[in-house]
């Protein structure tokens, strides 16, 4: 089953065209090639990463290396607390409202919709290293692991039957079907904004291309290696203080990048807790901003570490 979408007028289905991914996905496409990489999906990830390279142009401000810090840290949130954490794991609660917001600015980190995101994560836990897990860095090394799993059309596909829930909610449907609108969108809203800026307020030293540059492609080309760090990094480097069936581990630094998904052998010894920082010294901040929006009740039923949980901590995997 899945949500009924009123079907959009012809001539927008026509314009949004380029940016469907459903219809890209239905394409006819030869079954020995669904495993390769398409070489021409990397265009636009290169191109991300040379516009890092403008800031030797453009300059740098004190605003936009902030807007830059805060929609890393934002988009970041976004994606550890309401892709992982609530839709992937059911870890907490909130308002139909809530969810939406959390997935928009998610999805706005360039790192597909939120169905694809969701259905591939509980595909890893599912099949965490071994052969269908799509991204084990143990099966196909580093750079599959971090880059190119998802450039093949096998992978660019949603598979609906693992978020069945998820489907059932048009807005959700929806923004996993025209996902690269969104990106584009805080793009052109931060271009707009510098030049606002450069004309209203001069003093600062910005303008659009620096708003663009730092604001999207400095921060975002930062945002996706750190997530892209759980998949390679977090199943390589690190300890494994517990016994999974999988090479999950634990990295204070990738932690502190990422909110708290570093501590990903803990989160994978136990998934559906809200929290992944198990010990006081395990800093999670992603459990600690839900913690605060639970005491304004915006989120709820937090799902702890149960004691059972942590009665394996120490054995040899």
């Amino acid at each position: 089953m899945v949500a009924y979408v009123p079907p959009l007028p012809r001539w927008l289905t026509s314009l949004l065209a380029p940016f469907d991914s459903e219809r890209r996905s239905r394409q006819p496409f030869p079954a020995e090639r669904e495993d390769r990489i398409e070489w021409g999906r990397l265009l636009p990830f290169f191109a991300m990463h040379a516009g890092c390279l403008a800031v030797l142009w453009v300059g740098v401000s004190p605003i936009a290396v902030a807007v830059a810090a805060a929609l890393y840290l934002a988009r970041m949130f976004a994606i550890t607390a309401f892709l992982h954490r609530c839709f992937a794991h059911r870890s907490f609660a909130t308002h139909r409202v809530m969810r939406f917001l959390g997935a928009l600015v998610a999805t706005s980190s360039a790192q597909r919709g939120p169905l694809w995101w969701v259905a591939h994560h509980r595909r890893h836990h599912l099949e965490s290293d071994r052969d269908g897990d799509a991204h084990s860095p143990l099966r196909r090394g580093f750079w599959w692991s971090h880059l190119f799993w998802f450039m093949t059309r096998r992978n660019y596909r949603t598979d609906h039957a693992r978020v069945p829930e998820l489907t059932l909610v048009p807005e959700l449907r929806l923004l996993d079907r025209f996902d690269l609108l969104v990106p584009l969108g805080l793009a052109a809203l931060l271009f707009g904004a510098g030049e606002v800026l450069a004309v209203s307020a001069p003093s600062l030293g910005t303008d659009g291309m620096q708003m663009l540059v730092w604001g999207f492609c400095v921060s975002t080309t930062a945002l996706f290696h750190a997530t892209s760090a759980v998949n390679s990094l977090g199943h390589t480097l690190g300890s494994r203080p517990f016994p999974t069936r999988d090479g999950s581990r634990n990295s204070f630094w990738l932690a502190l990048l990422t909110l708290g998904e570093g501590w990903h052998n803990n989160h994978h010894w136990h998934p559906a807790s809200a929290r992944q920082g198990f010990h006081w010294w395990q800093v999670d901040l992603t459990y600690y901003l839900l913690q605060m929006l639970a005491a304004c009740g915006v989120v709820w039923d937090l799902r702890p570490v149960p004691a059972r949980a942590r009665a394996a901590e120490g054995r040899v995997a």
